[in-house]
């Protein structure tokens, strides 16, 4: 079985490739029935029952993961055309706001809402968190992006959950850009032999290397990178970066390591162009959503 064509095309218009998707919603179902079937809703539910449900927001937040949704009611049995979408990914929702409408047979609807739940509350929670440090950051002209600090098989959905909150995807994955990190730099013999290497190998990838100190950053400057990320630097080393940057109008810097919200405004001020945040997806909390079987 595939993904029907409206769910694909959904899930696809997010960014989101359908096939990954499907992976992570058929893993999530076959976890929930690897020790057997559902014998507490074959008990309770009447056979040709059906049912009308409503998903519902318990706190406030951002919403995101929407298509993930309809693609877990596809997988489990439930006509996705049933359901009628009335929330909106990256929009805000506050404690009542009904986001999702289902009316399906009852026995399939309650095999399907722990995972359908899962997904929206794990989602919803990166979108939550990101927008925090998009709030926080507005008006710096820094952006806050993601990293590849990400749950095991989920990638695509929680970088598209940080795409919801406002935030920036770093690289997707090892092939569509080029990270130069210390231990890179102890492979190649330096920062200016990695990027050379890495330039060498592949000339047209993006290109980003990591500095532990000044004396990198003006190593990776002069061999022409354009991109340095700032690990775990002091906003007087920040700064100081920053100024060692503007004599090169191509290059942009990043600092990362260890940051948290409160600092977050402080580091921008620096004059770094992003700020990386693994505890995007690796740290949020999920936001708290219910379904429930409405009367009647």
């Amino acid at each position: 079985m595939t993904l029907r064509p409206a769910v694909r095309r959904q899930l696809a218009a997010a960014g989101i490739e359908p096939e990954a998707a499907e992976r992570a919603v058929r893993a999530a179902l076959d976890e929930d029935l690897h020790y057997g079937p559902d014998h507490t809703t074959a008990a309770t539910a009447p056979s040709g029952a059906t049912a009308t449900a409503a998903v519902i927001a318990r706190q406030p937040g951002v919403l995101a993961g929407l298509p993930v949704a309809l693609a877990v009611l596809d997988v489990a049995g439930v006509d996705p055309d049933a359901a009628q979408v009335r929330g909106r990914d990256g929009g805000l929702v506050s404690p009542g706001t009904e986001v999702l409408r289902i009316q399906a047979p009852l026995r399939e609807l309650l095999g399907a809402e722990r995972t359908l739940l899962n997904f929206l509350t794990h989602l919803s929670g990166i979108a939550t968190v990101t927008r925090a440090w998009v709030d926080e950051l507005a008006g710096t002209g820094c952006v806050v992006r993601d990293t590849r600090k990400t749950t095991p098989g989920l990638r695509q959905l929680e970088k598209y959950a940080v795409r919801c909150g406002g935030g920036a995807n770093h690289r997707m994955g090892l092939g569509d850009a080029a990270l130069i990190k210390d231990n890179h730099v102890a492979a190649a013999g330096g920062v200016a032999a990695a990027i050379r290497a890495v330039r060498a190998a592949a000339p047209d990838l993006p290109l980003e290397v990591e500095c532990d100190d000044l004396d990198q950053v003006r190593e990776a400057l002069a061999t022409g990178a354009e991109l340095l990320l700032l690990d775990n630097m002091s906003l007087d080393d920040l700064r100081a970066a920053v100024a060692l940057a503007a004599g090169y109008k191509s290059a942009r810097l990043e600092a990362s390591g260890g940051l948290r919200l409160a600092c977050a405004r402080e580091v921008a001020q620096t004059g770094v162009d992003f700020i990386a945040v693994g505890a995007l997806t690796h740290s949020s909390p999920a936001l708290d959503l219910g379904l429930d079987v409405l009367p009647g």
